[in-house]
């Protein structure tokens, strides 16, 4: 099975288009990366980039200990 991997600048081109589906998919509950990608339909790999520049920006938050090697995040509250 062949998979094509989108070049990372593509990707994060993406983020600032990601931010709401990602804050909708967290809501009131902390989610780990693979989380969010099963809920808004991307692979892991790219949701890793969109919530760590969002992590960076302020719109995520750690929320607890590591899963599974992943930490759980969650929406902090600022407006995207």
């Amino acid at each position: 099975m062949s998979q094509t991997l989108r070049d990372v600048r593509e990707v994060i081109r993406e983020e600032t288009l990601m931010h709401k589906p990602i804050l909708e998919a967290v809501g009131a509950e902390s989610l780990t990366v693979p989380q969010i990608a099963e809920k808004i339909g991307f692979p892991a790999h790219e949701v890793l980039y969109w919530v760590m520049g969002m992590r960076r920006y302020g719109f995520l938050i750690e929320d607890g200990d590591e899963e599974d090697g992943y930490y759980a995040y969650k929406a902090t509250g600022r407006q995207v």
